[in-house]
């Protein structure tokens, strides 16, 4: 497969920062290995990518955007290359990878806000997580963009 050729699935990601200025992450249903991840996900025909920020957030932890207060957003668009073995099985092998609006939101709420269960549930477990281990809970093939996104962030860090 010609990776090459094929377009990036263009999404949303979501630095949700908590008052101690840690950083949600889930455990993703999917996956059987020990990786984490910010709240992330596509964005639909003609919806602009901070709504879609908002709906993936809502759709991922429950929580509404009325708990939420933005504090930035990237400046250019972030993307990642999905590793050969996955290439063809994610988003039917339509797209190589994701290129992606990132949104650092302030979370206004309590843990209690947080539900996972949601309709349509993507993770499994979540916490609340240090900045400085992201790099190291992500999976591998994600690490460039998230190592770009604590650079962009680090004034909110």
């Amino acid at each position: 497969m010609n990776a090459g050729a094929l377009p990036y699935r263009p999404g949303v990601g979501i630095m949700l920062l908590n008052a101690d200025r840690q950083v949600f992450v889930g455990q993703r249903l999917d996956q059987h290995a020990e990786a984490w991840q910010m709240p992330q996900g596509g964005i639909d025909e003609g919806e602009e990518p901070f709504p879609a920020a908002l709906r993936e957030l809502e759709e991922e932890t429950g929580v509404a955007p009325h708990l939420t207060r933005l504090l930035a957003e990237t400046a250019d668009w972030l993307s990642y290359d999905l590793p050969p073995e996955l290439m063809g099985k994610l988003w039917g092998g339509r797209y190589r990878g994701q290129r992606q609006k990132w949104f650092a939101l302030q979370f206004l709420g309590t843990d209690g806000d947080i539900n996972i269960k949601t309709a349509h549930p993507e993770f499994r477990a979540w916490q609340w997580a240090s900045p400085k281990d992201l790099e190291r809970l992500i999976v591998p093939f994600k690490r460039p963009l998230y190592a770009e996104l604590l650079r962009a962030f680090s004034g909110l860090l």
